[in-house]
């Protein structure tokens, strides 16, 4: 069953003052996405989640989460819109036996940042918005019910991954195929020895990239926690970078987001030496997306070299110790 305006259209009574508005996809990843806009001008977001990805419960900890960032960190998260049934996450009847979980959000104000523009003053605002929401992680008393999904080595490299297998990811020629097996035994290999201790390891947002991100009036926002779980804190720079780790400019960025990370919260040198390992996890992380989600067009305009390129970035961390990070 296609998720479409005309579908949504027929649920917005679901929501207080959503009947009649207009509907208009604004992007298709893991979820539908859709800008609601009223006669007044009036506007919030729509998302309509993918099945069988997340329970009810794991999304209202997603909006909890996100709940205690705004009132306790301080820092702008979208609002969740209840329905009029007093809850946040709503069933859509797509019809055809079809339902899945949507979630209404008040419309926030900003643009998403291109890697082609200058993202130095961003990427020092993220790295404070991360610091923010690590120790926000690590002291926030969460839930009695509260489930996340775990970003780590064994959820993103093994066979059976939240994202699928990077081995079915698309154009894995042989030789590819050699080098990125070497990769993944390091990255194992490293991140097993770094570890889990609790000021390593806690709930992230697991997916920092442009795209989740709204720059308004010179003030960067962050969006979308709808992939937020347990995994080491250094991922969250790695999904910042996702799917152009291997610019020229990354050495740059990483910089910028370490200057506003250190303001707030303080890295080691062991955390330091995680990164590489952490954007090579995730780089495998995005191969296995990229064939599992073939047909969203992010996915189609990556296939053809990600993953010959992946096989580079491995190579550079082989041969150097290092991603020139």
């Amino acid at each position: 069953v296609c998720v479409t305006p005309e579908t949504v259209q027929r649920s917005l009574g679901l929501w207080p003052g959503q009947a009649g508005a207009a509907v208009r996809l604004i992007n298709l990843s893991e979820n539908h996405t859709f800008l609601l806009e009223q006669p007044d001008g009036a506007k919030t977001v729509l998302r309509v989640h993918r099945p069988g990805y997340h329970s009810v419960l794991d999304i209202k900890s997603e909006l909890s989460w996100m709940a205690a960032l705004r009132h306790e960190a301080d820092m702008a998260t979208p609002v969740a819109i209840a329905g009029v049934n007093g809850e946040n996450v709503q069933l859509l009847d797509l019809g055809g036996g079809e339902r899945r979980f949507a979630v209404l959000f008040g419309f926030e104000a900003g643009k998403e940042p291109k890697a082609s523009a200058d993202l130095m003053a961003p990427f020092a605002q993220l790295g404070v918005l991360a610091a923010r929401c690590h120790n926000h992680a690590q002291s926030w008393q969460r839930p009695a019910q509260f489930s996340r999904l775990t970003w780590d080595t064994q959820t993103i490299l093994d066979r059976n991954a939240h994202w699928g297998d990077w081995r079915q990811g698309p154009n894995i020629e042989k030789a590819t195929r050699l080098v990125l097996d070497k990769g993944e035994a390091v990255v194992r290999q490293k991140l097993a020895a770094y570890g889990k201790p609790v000021h390593r390891f806690g709930l992230i947002h697991a997916d920092m990239r442009l795209a989740n991100l709204l720059v308004d009036g010179g003030q960067t926002k962050l969006i979308d926690f709808d992939d937020c779980g347990f995994g080491w804190f250094v991922y969250d720079f790695a999904a910042a970078i996702s799917f152009f780790e291997d610019a020229s400019f990354v050495p740059d960025l990483l910089e910028s987001w370490l200057g506003g990370y250190s303001g707030v919260r303080s890295l080691e040198k062991e955390d330091l030496a995680a990164i590489g390992p952490a954007i090579l996890l995730r780089r495998f992380a995005l191969l296995a997306w990229i064939g599992s989600h073939h047909e969203t067009e992010l996915a189609k305009s990556c296939a053809p070299d990600f993953a010959p390129r992946t096989a580079n970035l491995v190579e550079r961390y082989l041969t150097s110790g290092g991603l020139g990070v």
